[in-house]
């Protein structure tokens, strides 16, 4: 308790202006017994299931999806994170997560076991009155009845209020008449229960508990899909579908906060999904260059195939780092909200709203992580691994899909910008002062005093100087087009992939400097080397996407003057990555998976 209450939280968004201490952030390896055995679980139902039934799952046998979805609510997988009172397990956050990404490795299973347990559920337990709650949620805590979610329309992607269903109060006030088209519905083609956002009187949003047996529904075809083939994919069309007004969720013309708040918790659990892919991939990966006799000898022992092979987990460690460290943040604020007398469904999605710029980074950064590791995985496999017979094929279609889901890539990074100078603008954020702080420096007699050399001091300076790259540039671009920035898509994006590279440097560093307190360095000699790696190549992306920025804005001297900076901004340590990512590789290649 002692330690507990040393910690201290930073609010969202603050990293750019604060420091993290190591001993204030959650790692992976802090997981208990309990989380341990709640994943191995997890893990021996897709061995025993799923994994054996991948061909059939795909070629969308008749039954076969609900059947195993049927089997994992026996287990309990379904009721994770729905309170006990519901028939679930009434886990926390941490315990979700953690689930999320060990069943992501299940492929179009785990898409349809998380659009059931995230937004097909997750509306009715934060926004749902009791009466729906109790008349729900034990069915689908169990899987005896399946659920699905409708906001995308043909004409309503990213701009998802411009929906065009409507919904019109019948005659005698009883019912609501939906009629509309949507797309692109995971699980329609089983589901007993829909999350429909319709327009009350053509502008009023708003969400409804549509069941299956109401008249007036029917469905399209199953989608032809480049990925995730076995999941269920539909339009659902409503033709003068009565809904009663009972099952309005929420309240009329506030469907966008259940839209909004679910999504921060569905791009946190997205990335998480795609950690359990990524530990997959790069576990196959290994497996086949060990195996894979090329001159006479494994791949694994050629030079550019330990590239890969340590490539593909260093980002996958990273990404693991961020995603666990936002996920305690996310469980903290859970806490002190309920403790403030707020009940669990506002406390959850309270917490999950103030960390809304870090789900953002999460989705972008665990969905691009496993595309890169499953195209890398495909690489090492080399022919086979174009040939359906061999596992990265089925991999390397089914993670496209995650940059486009929960909000395309380019949207969540145009969110998590617009985020944070939303925050500056109503004073939660002071982002102007230490920006103006940065402008004052540059100016300034560079500090010259004796370096530190202490473990973790020159990381821990880098992270800090990366901070300051982003606060001169976003700064900079304030100060520059004000209330037009949102039309500088380019470089807002510049910035994001400034503020996602940052935030993961500094996850891993965190993680590492933790990891070494409690172990030591020795035995933290391989984590210590992917932090300095990626430390290195995340330093040299942010010039660039600084110095593209930069150039984009301004020419003279206010140009050269910020291209200075920069440069001060983004010096990095001489590391020889190379001999690093070789001991890397040789630790993966002798426990034969990725064992970080």
């Amino acid at each position: 308790m002692e330690n507990a209450t040393k910690v201290r939280s930073l609010k969202g968004g603050e990293f750019i202006i604060s420091k993290s201490v190591a001993e204030d952030v959650f790692i992976p390896e802090e997981f208990n017994e309990e989380h341990k055995m709640m994943a191995d679980m997890a893990h021996e139902f897709l061995v025993q299931n799923v994994n054996p039934n991948l061909d059939r799952i795909d070629a969308m046998e008749k039954g076969l999806m609900p059947s195993l979805m049927d089997k994992a609510g026996a287990l309990g997988l379904l009721g994770v994170s729905i309170p006990e009172e519901y028939g679930g397990y009434g886990k926390d956050f941490l315990t979700g997560m953690l689930m999320t990404e060990t069943l992501g490795a299940g492929h179009s299973f785990s898409v349809a076991m998380a659009a059931h347990t995230g937004i097909g559920t997750l509306p009715i337990l934060y926004f749902g009155n009791d009466d729906q709650k109790k008349k729900y949620l034990p069915k689908l805590a169990t899987g005896e009845w399946k659920a699905s979610y409708c906001l995308t329309e043909p004409g309503s992607g990213s701009d998802a209020l411009a929906a065009k269903t409507k919904a019109e109060l019948s005659s005698d006030g009883k019912t609501y008449i939906l009629n509309g088209q949507k797309m692109w519905i995971t699980n329609a083609g089983f589901a007993d229960l829909f999350i429909v956002f319709a327009q009350v009187d053509g502008d009023k949003f708003t969400g409804f508990i549509v069941e299956k047996s109401y008249e007036g529904i029917s469905l399209g075809e199953e989608e032809h899909k480049m990925g995730i083939k076995g999941s269920s994919t539909r339009q659902v069309f409503f033709s003068d579908c009565h809904v009663p007004i009972e099952n309005v969720l929420g309240e009329i013309g506030k469907g966008h906060l259940i839209a909004f708040n679910i999504l921060n918790i569905g791009r946190a659990k997205l990335a998480a999904a795609a950690l359990g892919g990524c530990k997959q991939v790069c576990t196959s990966s290994i497996e086949y260059a060990n195996t894979r006799i090329q001159f006479k000898i494994p791949i694994a022992k050629f030079g550019a195939i330990k590239h890969k092979l340590a490539e593909q987990s260093i980002r996958t460690y990273v990404v693991e780092s961020a995603i666990y460290r936002v996920s305690k943040l996310i469980e903290d604020m859970e806490e002190r909200l309920s403790k403030d007398g707020k009940p669990f469904n506002k406390a959850l999605l309270g917490a999950a709203e103030e960390y809304a710029i870090e789900c953002a980074m999460l989705k972008v950064a665990g969905s691009e992580v496993l595309d890169f590791v499953t195209d890398e995985g495909v690489q090492i496999y080399g022919g086979y691994g174009y040939s359906a017979d061999f596992p990265v094929e089925r991999s390397y279609r089914d993670s496209r899909i995650n940059r486009i889901f929960e909000g395309t890539n380019e949207i969540n990074r145009l969110l998590m910008v617009d985020q944070i100078l939303k925050r500056v603008l109503k004073g939660e954020l002071d982002l102007m002062g230490p920006a103006m702080a940065i402008q004052k420096e540059l100016t300034a007699i560079p500090d010259f005093g004796a370096p530190d050399t202490t473990l973790f001091a020159a990381e821990s300076e880098t992270v800090e100087r990366m901070k300051k790259a982003i606060l001169m540039v976003a700064g900079t671009a304030v100060q520059k087009y004000m209330m037009t920035l949102a039309k500088e898509q380019e470089i807002i994006m510049n910035i994001a992939d400034m503020a996602i590279d940052t935030y993961m440097a500094e996850s891993v560093m965190l993680r590492v400097q933790k990891l070494v307190g409690i172990k030591g360095e020795e035995a933290c000699v391989h984590q210590l080397d992917i932090m300095r790696v990626y430390l290195n190549d995340a330093v040299d992306r942010l010039n660039v996407n600084g110095k593209t920025a930069i150039n984009s804005m301004l020419d003279g001297d206010e140009q050269r003057m910020l291209l200075l900076g920069l440069k001060r901004f983004t010096k990095s340590i001489p590391f020889n990555t190379k001999e690093a990512r070789r001991r890397i590789a040789q630790v993966l290649c002798e426990e034969g998976k990725y064992c970080f």
